[in-house]
């Protein structure tokens, strides 16, 4: 069978490998491994879904392993019972690297998929970079002849896509994750730069695409032209002046709001600094009456007058 030429693996995939190393395997050095199942496309294998599988392993000797098959086939019924078109396209691990039991493992995978890939997931990522790397197991033969064929993996291409659905459910995913020791007035600023860096990007492309179509390099794709012009039609016109001065109007009213809540914040975080100085002269007055007192000694009796 051909060796797929490139493997797209969905978010859905990602945040169930990383639940799964979290519930079983998280402060050990323990790995996870699962079933992935997806479709393939014209040489491109879209990893869309996939489940975890019990599995152990010898720390000391990596050729002592045991994987449930019999509850992978009982998953995998269930499975196709929902999407009959999500098949069973090979199998991931944690890793973080390839371990000597995994060829074993993957001549296992044979028995459902022809061409089985192997995931590895980097669940504790330490630089940039996507956190996945796919193989494929072939057969290596010697020039000569003088061995047998034996299977070594090959690395294949892959990346993280997703379906447009799926890019709504992540991007609220990450809306909803707030970090509470950043205001909420930093949070809005930074997710305007983020929106108007992503707006620039899209925009470089569509230049780039309209220069390359006058260009004569690219046929003219009447779909994307209507998209385009419904997204220009959609566009206010800012040349009409009470348009523009409804929009300075409304940034005018948004600045005085967040001016005057900026300086009712100060003077709230001025007021506690106040009330908490004051509490803790109180306590420490109140500290220093309660201790006793020392008396001093009684004046010696004077002497007896001679």
């Amino acid at each position: 069978m051909k060796v797929p030429e490139q493997v797209i693996v969905h978010p859905l995939v990602l945040l169930s490998v990383v639940d799964n190393y979290n519930r079983v395997a998280q402060n050990t050095r323990k790995r996870v491994v699962g079933v992935l199942l997806g479709e393939v496309k014209k040489g491109v294998v879209h990893v869309t879904n996939s489940y975890a599988v019990p599995f152990e392993e010898d720390e000391n000797d990596g050729g002592i392993w045991f994987m449930d098959y019999t509850y992978h086939e009982n998953m995998y019924a269930m499975f196709r019972k929902i999407n009959a078109r999500e098949v069973v396209v090979g199998w991931y691990s944690t890793g973080p690297r390839l371990r000597d039991a995994d060829l074993e493992i993957n001549q296992l995978m044979t028995k459902y998929c022809k061409q089985p890939l192997l995931v590895i997931v980097d669940v504790k990522p330490k630089g940039d970079g996507i956190p996945i790397k796919a193989y494929c197991a072939v057969d290596e033969v010697k020039e000569d002849g003088t061995e047998r064929a034996k299977k070594i993996f090959v690395h294949i291409a892959s990346e993280v896509g997703a379906h447009e659905a799926e890019e709504i459910g992540v991007e609220h995913l990450l809306r909803d994750v707030k970090d509470a020791t950043i205001s909420t007035l930093s949070t809005e600023v930074s997710n305007r730069l983020s929106a108007l860096g992503d707006l620039g990007k899209y925009l470089e492309d569509i230049k780039c695409y309209l220069g390359m179509v006058i260009e004569g390099k690219l046929p003219i794709n009447h779909e994307i032209m209507y998209n385009l012009q419904e997204a220009f039609n959609l566009m206010p016109n800012l040349n009409v002046e009470e348009v523009d001065k409804a929009f300075a109007v409304k940034t005018n009213d948004m600045m005085m709001a967040m001016y005057i809540a900026s300086l009712v914040r100060s003077v709230i975080a001025l007021h506690n600094l106040i009330n908490n100085k004051e509490g803790r002269m109180s306590a420490s007055n109140a500290a220093s009456d309660a201790k006793p007192k020392r008396t001093e000694p009684a004046k010696k009796v004077e002497e007896t007058k001679a």
